[in-house]
């Protein structure tokens, strides 16, 4: 017997016969004698359509506790009438929503983009836990949550993504399945490119790289409560079937919630190859990094500007990266010149809380300023920041921004 949480997506519910298709899954997993918890978003674009009558209708005058309220329906709607359907198969079944004794999404006081409060919740978790003991499957509305005073709150798009997997985590299931439209993870968009291939397996920190940069398959904020120990997977609606393949997101390897930092143990060195309007010369960047992977040499980073290529690599291959180089400048018409920096440390801090932390980036450099720390580059992307600084400030750096991230 295992306890699956499992997220229909609006798609996937998004008429009748589909709603039929999902729910009659949902009973054959139960009747396997599976404990089930059902998380459902609005019936295909009714969010979409709820947003476009409050701008016409309402404009900027709409207050963000009105938006709130409206955009639940759909989620309101959508428990209800998944609720009723499973009972129509023959099994119990209860709609949660925030107005339910037993809702288990509890925020702060945001109306929109509400962040959970992840101790409340939990504790709060258990109470849907005993709805489930009873054989009861209870469907809960994605999306939603309910703030300190008792107000409908909105997480934000994806948030039904979100409320999946921060159940299956609290409630410490053993499999999460997000029941979407489309087969699984691709090799590449399908709209854009034809022969895409499914993937099998994917693990949590490439299926986060991929949502934060615009796959539409899972959102990035739902990783953050995938721990190691969950079995995940995501599966097409067409199928039917709760225990069809799909793709596996394995992982995470690092912590259970995907944070991390790290100072890299060994010091780093800058190679600088500047040449008049390198960037405009098509190949160059390709031929020095080519080369430095030919001879086994790893590239911790690379910088460019109009007329230079900084590469920062290992300080024990220095030598033997600045010889090589040298050999392709000399004989290129293109490059003028190398020179060999001095030692730095490349210092690493990675969260996906950073995707929803707005100047995070001046936050983390403030305290290096105060103390008169130099950064050499920094280099980032949605939920990791890397800085390069002269390695005898590696370690109070390390430090400082630590604080910060606290």
């Amino acid at each position: 017997m295992e306890l699956i949480v499992v997220k229909f997506g609006g798609t996937s519910i998004g008429n009748g016969e589909r709603i039929k298709k999902a729910t009659q899954s949902i009973v054959n997993e139960y009747m396997k004698g599976n404990k089930i918890v059902v998380v459902v978003s609005a019936i295909n674009k009714t969010t979409d359509d709820l947003v476009k009558i409050i701008e016409t209708s309402i404009g900027d005058s709409v207050s963000n506790k009105q938006m709130a309220e409206i955009l639940s329906m759909g989620e309101m709607t959508s428990v209800r009438v998944v609720s009723a359907a499973i009972e129509s198969l023959g099994v119990k079944s209860t709609y949660i929503d925030p107005y339910n004794e037993n809702w288990p999404i509890l925020t702060n006081n945001k109306f929109v983009d509400a962040h959970i409060d992840i101790d409340k919740s939990v504790k709060q978790s258990e109470r849907l836990m005993d709805v489930v003991e009873q054989g009861i499957v209870p469907v809960v509305c994605g999306f939603l949550g309910k703030s300190e005073s008792g107000q409908i709150t909105t997480l934000g798009r994806g948030g039904s993504d979100t409320t999946a997997f921060f159940l299956a985590n609290s409630l410490n299931a053993n499999q999460v399945i997000i029941v979407t439209d489309v087969r699984g993870v691709m090799t590449s968009d399908p709209n854009r490119i034809k022969d895409v291939k499914k993937l099998d397996e994917i693990s949590v920190e490439e299926m986060m790289d991929l949502a934060i940069n615009g796959a539409k398959v899972l959102h990035p904020n739902a990783l953050k409560y995938k721990n190691p120990l969950l079995s995940a997977k995501i599966i097409y609606h067409e199928s039917g079937d709760l225990s069809k393949d799909g793709t596996i997101i394995t992982g995470p390897s690092e912590g259970e919630m995907m944070s991390y930092s790290s100072v890299y143990p060994d010091p780093i060195t800058l190679l600088s190859i500047v040449g008049v309007n390198i960037l405009k010369h098509v190949g160059v960047l390709a031929e020095l990094t080519d080369t430095l992977s030919k001879n086994d040499i790893n590239i911790f980073g690379v910088s460019t500007g109009q007329n230079s290529i900084t590469l920062f690599v290992n300080k024990k291959d220095a030598f033997n990266a600045h010889r090589i180089l040298h050999e392709i400048i000399v004989e290129h018409s293109n490059l003028n010149s190398i020179s060999v920096g001095k030692k730095i440390a490349m210092l690493t801090f990675v969260s996906p809380d950073f995707i929803e932390t707005p100047g995070i980036i001046s936050d983390i450099t403030e305290p290096l300023r105060k103390n008169e720390i130099n950064i050499f580059e920094i280099s980032s992307s949605q939920t990791a920041i890397t800085l390069f600084v002269d390695w005898n400030d590696g370690e109070k750096a390390y430090k400082l921004i630590k604080e910060v991230l606290k």
